[in-house]
């Protein structure tokens, strides 16, 4: 599992119109499984991806052909982690080991 930190290098770039393209190119990861869960930072920074990708570089593919990251909206970094406990409603996400 990854855990990517979005964080907006330009935000004056993240118009409306880039942020639907953004979100539109992301929602393909989500219909496939292989994103999780999204959204934006507070204060509003960048945002946060929770991602079930094969392997780092499939994540990395994907993220360099976001809207946000060809444009230099925003900086990725990734983060690796196994997941060991998890709320009982929510252990189908991953294997549990």
């Amino acid at each position: 599992m990854f855990l990517v930190d979005m964080t907006f290098t330009d935000i004056t770039k993240a118009t409306p119109e880039l942020t639907v393209q953004h979100r539109e190119y992301l929602a393909a990861e989500y219909a496939n499984g292989n994103l999780i869960f999204g959204g934006r930072k507070e204060p509003r920074t960048g945002g946060i991806l929770l991602s079930k990708h094969n392997s780092e570089q499939a994540l990395r593919d994907v993220l360099n052909d976001d809207p946000f990251v060809k444009n230099g909206v925003v900086e990725c970094v990734i983060t690796t982690f196994e997941p060991v406990m998890a709320a009982e409603q929510y252990q189908h996400l991953y294997q549990l080991h």
